[in-house]
């Protein structure tokens, strides 16, 4: 049994990682054209771009990762079953169960893989990708993002922004230093900043920022200055510090809820950000949910040919992923819970999955 057992598992993995890497790559090299004409003008080395196509395919690969699970463990025991070894097995005495056990656990380490590949290395190398098309593109912008918390230089200033929600276009706790031969002569505090459209000329067309609450230090005389509201053009528009800040595929989950934590304790709910962070624990778990209803499926019926059984994990595949993607949709628009739009249809699919599976003719 243990010899038959390893070498599906074998051929398991084989076509696992042929079909993720495959797909990957291709899904990858679709980005990379679609971004060609941008890069091209701009002449920049070979290495750049592919390292840019390279940084892109982790993130695939997470959301390639369940298809791939549901396709090999239909192909690899539905042909089982055509070849007749699992009549074979079950007419010698033994299990279908105890004989797919090693694929219950590879399913549960690709589960486990998923979530550490989306936690600790897919954040870094998105971030790292939108640096390089930046850097390929001379969009070089100096802003600093992490958290909510912004830091970039503009002239003679430094500003620091504690949080920022673009959504409210609103600031709270700024920091404004100016520095002048190598030396800080003035720092501005205020509690928070609204972003104000002005139409009045051409220079002003786009806005300013409006500080509440600032106090102004002057560092060469000693002086503080208190002032109720004072209109700074130092702080950078919305535009561009939108095109800064850190995106929620850039943010690990602790950063996440760092994150949301701050926006609650300055009386903003972001309810997308909760829905992201327990999509980031629930996704990564269908990879167990797909292996188990592969073998389910391909043990109770007779799958065909390899294309069929193919179409067949596709199809469900996208089910699967219009249904989570249309109930996470709804859960950023407030329709539903949060928990309930991340985890109700992984849990439907699991249900199903496991009930079939337990229910396995022997």
């Amino acid at each position: 049994m243990k010899i038959i057992q390893r070498h599906y598992l074998k051929e398991f993995l084989k076509l696992f990682f042929i079909i993720l890497i495959g797909i990957s790559t291709i899904l990858s090299l679709i980005d990379l054209v679609n971004k060609i004409d941008d890069f091209m003008q701009h002449n920049p080395p070979i290495a750049d771009v592919l390292l840019y196509s390279a940084s892109n395919m982790p993130g695939y690969m997470v959301y390639l990762m369940p298809m791939a699970t549901l396709i090999s463990s239909l192909f690899i025991t539905g042909q089982a079953g055509r070849m007749k070894e699992t009549t074979a097995i079950k007419a010698a005495g033994g299990s279908i169960k105890r004989l797919m056990m090693p694929f219950i656990y590879t399913g549960l380490f690709l589960s486990l893989a998923g979530f550490l590949l989306s936690e600790f290395i897919v954040p870094h190398l998105s971030a790292n990708a939108r640096r390089i098309q930046d850097s390929i593109t001379k969009n070089k912008g100096s802003i600093t993002f992490k958290e909510g918390t912004a830091w970039f230089r503009t002239g003679d200033h430094i500003v620091k922004i504690d949080l920022y929600m673009p959504d409210k276009g609103v600031i709270n706790g700024i920091s404004i230093f100016k520095i002048e031969a190598f030396a800080l002569t003035k720092r501005i505090e205020a509690r928070s900043a609204e972003w104000k459209p002005v139409l009045g000329s051409d220079t002003s067309k786009r806005g300013v920022w409006y500080l509440n609450d600032v106090t102004e230090y002057d560092i060469a005389t000693g002086k503080t200055t208190k002032h109720k509201g004072l209109q700074s053009e130092v702080i950078d528009p919305p535009d561009i510090l939108n095109k800064g800040i850190q995106r929620p595929d850039e943010m690990t989950l602790r950063e996440l809820y760092s994150y949301t934590r701050k926006l609650e304790s300055s009386g903003m709910k972001n309810i997308k950000l909760t829905v992201d962070i327990n999509s980031r624990i629930s996704f990564p778990l269908i990879n167990i949910v797909m292996i188990v209803l592969g073998i389910a499926l391909a043990s109770r019926t007779d799958m065909g040919s390899g294309l069929v059984t193919s179409a067949i994990a596709i199809f469900i595949s996208l089910l699967y992923w219009l249904g989570y993607t249309s109930f996470l949709s709804m859960g950023y628009t407030g329709l539903l819970d949060p928990v309930i739009a991340a985890w109700i249809v992984p849990l439907i699919f699991g249900a199903a999955a496991f009930y079939m599976y337990k229910n396995i003719p022997e």
